[in-house]
């Protein structure tokens, strides 16, 4: 309910303070081509994920494109699965949705009756290790598994939450809970696949599945997933500048010895097999493109990018009480997250690129929706 209310409030105040700067490299590269296909971004949790959807957001803002937006809040009804009916109405004057980016559990038959059949489905995948240390981070009072163990934990010396979970994680992890869906496998649930144990049909769901992605971006291999995904999208070079978002503090991350990374592998058995099937698939879309194409727009990326951080952010890990609301990111109650500033020394123009780029997802998603429908966001309905 603090995450609505906070989503609410913004959605009008950043609303204005972006839109009162013109952005004028979204000028410039309007008219350099055509616009880019539909696409549905499946956001799966702490992959790196939200630096695609500002990436995404940046891009269909500057072609007028019309976004599939939850009805309510900014996520579609998570963790229920998809439903075309979660969908806020389509805008007046629009004849499609161009992009759907929000967070969700992946329905694709009901996807499909909200997205033009010509559109391009991508995601993002990181390595289990790592990614489900930061999910137990960032959702340790949200998951009642983890919250469990945090409590066990603080009757025990020199023990953390997530080694205790993963001690005995079956005495804490309730799988008829929707609530702990994030707790076990948590890209697999993003991806809605049956996580039972013993299917002997879920490596052909995940196979059929992961098929029908045009692209899956590998979290430890971004520059080149980037380079993937602009000849899917035809982008230009400057439309793929990024900043890392929901980066954490370092009191917020646990080290990992070796056998807290074996134990989070043997939990996440199925998540170990999504990773390791999507990652063949990404090596062979490499070999596809070509690895020395591929280092050598790598490079002009990379360099494309320094140069337009350098102009834009005047700081990097910024802690949220050194920044403005309107760049803080949201922070959970277990980890801190940390943001940018903006250079100061910029026209209006340049300041209106440069605060989209480390514009936080719940900001720029209350920006978007206002200027969309004309209204801030509506809270979830009380039952």
């Amino acid at each position: 309910m603090i995450l609505l209310i906070v989503c609410l409030t913004i959605s009008v105040t950043t609303s204005a303070q972006v839109a009162k700067y013109p952005n004028f490299f979204f000028e410039i590269l309007r008219s350099r081509r055509h616009n880019p296909p539909p696409v549905v971004f499946l956001k799966t949790h702490k992959t790196g994920s939200s630096t695609v959807q500002n990436l995404l957001f940046r891009m269909g803002e500057k072609h007028g494109a019309t976004f599939a937006f939850p009805s309510y809040s900014y996520q579609f009804s998570y963790p229920d699965k998809f439903e075309a009916d979660f969908v806020d109405e389509l805008p007046e004057g629009s004849s499609q949705f161009d992009i759907l980016c929000s967070h969700m559990r992946l329905n694709m038959e009901e996807l499909k009756k909200v997205m033009p059949p010509n559109t391009i489905y991508i995601t993002i995948l990181r390595d289990p290790v790592q990614t489900f240390e930061s999910v137990f981070s960032y959702y340790t009072f949200s998951i009642p598994a983890f919250s469990l163990a945090k409590k066990a934990a603080e009757t025990m010396e020199n023990r953390s939450a997530l080694s205790v979970f993963l001690g005995t994680p079956e005495s804490f992890w309730d799988p008829k809970s929707p609530e702990n869906g994030l707790g076990r496998n948590p890209m697999s649930f993003d991806f809605g696949l049956d996580l039972q144990h013993g299917n002997m049909a879920w490596s052909a769901n995940l196979t059929a599945l992961v098929e029908t992605f045009h692209l899956i971006m590998i979290g430890e291999h971004f520059d080149e997933s980037l380079v993937l995904l602009r000849a899917l999208l035809k982008l230009e070079l400057e439309e793929l500048a990024y900043v890392h978002f929901n980066t954490r503090s370092a009191h917020s991350i646990t080290s990992l010895d070796e056998t807290t990374k074996a134990r989070i592998r043997t939990w996440n058995d199925l998540e170990m097999e999504l990773y390791d099937f999507s990652l063949k698939l990404f090596q062979k879309k490499v070999e596809e493109y070509g690895a020395e194409r591929l280092n050598r727009d790598v490079d002009l990326l990379r360099a494309s990018s320094s140069r337009i951080r350098q102009k834009c952010v005047a700081g990097k890990n910024v802690s949220p009480e050194e920044l403005e609301e309107s760049v803080r990111p949201w922070q959970p109650d277990s980890a801190t997250i940390l943001g940018y500033s903006v250079q100061g020394n910029l026209t209006k123009e340049e300041q209106g690129f440069c605060m989209r780029l480390v514009l936080p997802e719940l900001q720029y998603h209350a920006h978007l929706y206002f200027k969309q429908y004309g209204r801030a966001m509506r809270p979830v309905p009380t039952e």
